[in-house]
């Protein structure tokens, strides 16, 4: 990790690693300890503030209301309509848009964090729900998806309005997908056809990587904003499952905020993973560490 950590953002890190090794990762605590490396003033006072509002939130939902259409068209009446959570493309500009309780307070923000809200609110409810990661369009599945007879809940059996999966749109209020829809959102975003794969459920580290992805790309166009970016990496390579690629990104990083020694030896140890699979790769990435060595003279 970065040398010069404050102590609190040490304690962060180390909880934020705890909760994602844990049996069970909590994905509501994960993206708060994350929020709370983007924002100084949350505190754990109001880290809670947050969960009690996600409880309120599912005690006003239906008890039961039946299968997975009624859950989906449930969240969307309270969250969507009545409490007005919904994104627009202004939210990509924004870090607060991939920030949990930013999210809960402006009620804005990219899909995939609207979906984490959606999901919260529906499990402390006892809906069948899941994450859905469609390429480009994060949304949240209802029922049991094909082939995951497994995702069913307690006591659903073969036949019964639970073995239905529906699709519902967060960033759209809680719309319901049709088959049609879904295949839409994958075309825009990939030019290609609909893969049953793609409707599986996402798990809570899948859910955090990707919003440190997201993370990762918002800062990326933004120079000033490495801090961001480095964070944001840092926290990625404490997740279980990471791309190794993240060492280079963050090794680049340390150099690009002239921590030029730490950033060197980062890509030096890069070197050495890649050389056993590409030589060429691993001397070029050595190149760049004698360079930013050479920066210290």
């Amino acid at each position: 990790m970065s040398p010069h950590l404050s102590p609190r953002s040490t304690e962060l890190r180390r909880r934020f690693a705890e909760e994602a090794r844990s049996e069970r990762p909590d994905l509501a605590r994960l993206c708060l300890l994350l929020a709370a490396h983007a924002d100084g003033s949350l505190d754990e006072a109001g880290m809670d503030a947050v969960q009690i509002e996600l409880d309120e939130l599912a005690g006003q939902l239906p008890f039961r209301p039946g299968g997975p259409r009624s859950w989906a068209t449930a969240l969307a009446e309270l969250l969507g309509a009545r409490r007005g959570f919904h994104g627009s493309s202004a939210d990509y500009q924004r870090l607060e848009s991939s920030l949990l309780h930013e999210v809960v307070r402006r009620r804005r923000g990219l899909p995939i964090l609207l979906s984490v809200v959606w999901m919260e609110v529906a499990r402390r409810a006892g809906a069948p729900v899941y994450g859905v990661a469609l390429p480009g369009h994060f949304v949240v599945g209802f029922g049991t998806p094909p082939g995951h007879p497994d995702t069913a809940p307690e006591g659903a059996s073969y036949g019964d309005p639970f073995q239905e999966q529906v699709l519902a749109d967060p960033f759209g209020a809680g719309r319901v997908l049709t088959g049609p829809d879904a295949e839409l959102l994958v075309a825009g975003a990939t030019g290609a056809p609909l893969d049953p794969s793609m409707l599986r459920p996402a798990g809570p580290l899948e859910i955090v990587l990707r919003i440190l992805n997201n993370i990762r790309a918002w800062a990326a166009t933004r120079p000033e904003r490495s801090d961001v970016s480095l964070w944001a990496v840092e926290l990625s390579l404490l997740l279980p499952s990471h791309p190794a690629r993240l060492r280079y990104e963050r090794a680049q990083l340390l150099v690009q905020r002239a921590d030029f020694l730490t950033g060197a030896a980062e890509l030096e140890a890069y070197a050495q993973v890649v050389e056993a699979v590409d030589a060429a790769a691993a001397e070029e990435v050595l190149s760049q560490a004698r360079a930013a060595r050479a920066m210290l003279n």
